[in-house]
């Protein structure tokens, strides 16, 4: 099993100071599984090349297991898999924390690297590295070259060429292989979760299969899973480019959190109490309001299944005393909902965007017509701030299923509508930094019932 890390980054040798291995001397390291060895095939100023081999003993494997010939007989010893992530954490690991004393400002810069994998597994290699900035190259590994109609293995050759910070590059390997092999070698256990958080907290929010990616590195098991994808640091509307807030120099709140705060607050301005999430994803407006003793009843409704299930393993952590206060249904946003009438505010955060057009009067007799709360507060895209991030091309949209962004104008359009129709007023509540010519980037609309 062999893993080489090559870069054309001058002088090239100084890989070796990130890699905290002397070119001039092979090394070997005792693994669990068998035995790595660590040595360079090239070493020139222009380019220089890393060669981890991991010699895994097959025998050793399953000696506390039975002794099949299936598990004798496999990929285990030659196809890229967690073997071969255990062995990058044991044999590079001061290389994945971003440490080199002896080169601090190379190992704080992205480098031009080429990584190589002879034998891996095919399915997902592109979709799991190219959102992650990799070049890459898969070329099919045949079952056997003398006899072409085989047809090919399923395992190729991977390639995968970047520039980026050697610790960041390790680190995503360390994640991704396990994901690519789905066949992890060893129990995991809760404390997975937190390894898994801590590799990938400076890209796996942001991946768009960050989803498969939790799920398979915690062996597809759910309670795992679920408080993994609760404690993910969340997408925030934004591109990508602007929500990593490790590169913000004083950890600036992200929008969401802006958000979040700006709807609490304003719950507490206006004196409510029994509070409904209507759209509540994953549960993140729960834990802001539960945290407050003022807002007696929560109640979360959302139509997806799944991230209701994330949201039920976040209340769970909860408090027993805010547990107690919190109640989750699955439901839409577009069909009345006894269960949600008589309340003192129901909550749209980021959820009219999601929802396409034609079905709006639907929306907007459940929530003003039929539960009729005191109060409604919906945030949704101010799309006129949208030419403010150059990261985002022109004419898309802040999310793929974001049916529409609206204007200032748009939202006060719709919004006068519901009021004339429902009886009631609003308020508009910019949220975020206000620019002078094309606003905040998010809208809050503060609904309140006229009195009969």
């Amino acid at each position: 099993m062999l893993l080489s890390v090559t870069t054309t980054h001058r002088p090239a040798a100084d890989l070796g100071f990130l890699l905290h291995k002397h070119p001039d001397r092979a090394q070997r390291f005792e693994v669990s599984t068998g035995a790595a060895h660590v040595f360079y095939p090239e070493v020139t100023e222009e380019r220089t090349t890393a060669t981890l081999l991991l010699d895994v003993d097959p025998i050793g494997l399953v000696r506390k297991g039975g002794n099949t010939l299936g598990q004798y007989v496999n990929d285990r010893p030659y196809a890229a898999s967690s073997l071969l992530s255990v062995a990058i954490g044991k044999v590079f690991g001061t290389a994945m924390r971003g440490r080199c004393d002896a080169r601090p400002e190379l190992a704080a810069t992205p480098i031009p690297l080429e990584l190589r994998l002879p034998a891996c597994p095919r399915a997902h290699a592109r979709r799991l590295f190219e959102p992650l900035g990799w070049s890459v190259e898969a070329t099919p590994i045949p079952l056997d070259p003398a006899f072409p109609d085989w047809g090919d293995s399923p395992y190729v050759d991977l390639c995968l060429r970047g520039t980026l910070r050697l610790a960041d590059a390790l680190t995503q390997l360390y994640v991704l292989l396990p994901v690519l092999d789905d066949a992890k070698h060893y129990w995991v256990a809760a404390d997975e979760v937190d390894k898994l958080l801590r590799a990938g907290k400076e890209w796996l929010a942001t991946h768009p299969d960050r989803e498969l990616i939790t799920t398979r590195y915690l062996a597809h098991k759910r309670r795992y899973t679920e408080e993994a994808m609760a404690r993910l640091t969340e997408l925030d509307d934004r591109p990508e480019e602007d929500v990593d807030e490790q590169e913000q120099p004083e950890r600036l709140p992200t929008l969401a959190q802006l958000r979040r705060e700006a709807i609490v607050g304003q719950l507490r301005d206006l004196g409510a109490h029994r509070i409904v999430d209507l759209g509540c994803g994953e549960g993140r407006l729960l834990r802001e309001l539960v945290t407050d003793p003022a807002f007696t009843e929560i109640v979360g409704v959302d139509v997806a299944a799944k991230p209701l299930r994330v949201a039920a393993a976040r209340v769970e952590r909860f408090a027993d005393r805010q547990r107690a206060r919190v109640t989750l249904h699955q439901g839409s946003v577009t069909y009345a909902d006894p269960r949600i009438t008589g309340y003192d505010a129901v909550v749209l955060c980021e959820v009219i965007e999601h929802v396409d057009p034609p079905r709006l009067p639907a929306l907007a007799e459940a929530v003003f017509g039929a539960a009729r709360p005191r109060h409604v507060l919906v945030t949704t895209p101010n799309v006129e701030y949208n030419v403010r991030w150059e990261t985002l091309p022109a004419g898309r949209v802040r999310h793929h299923d974001h049916r529409f962004e609206w204007t200032r104008a748009e939202l006060a359009a719709w919004a006068d509508g519901v009021c004339a129709a429902h009886g009631y007023r609003v308020r508009h509540v910019p949220v975020g930094e206000v620019d002078p010519e094309v606003g905040a980037p998010t809208q809050l609309a503060v609904f309140t019932r006229e009195a009969v």
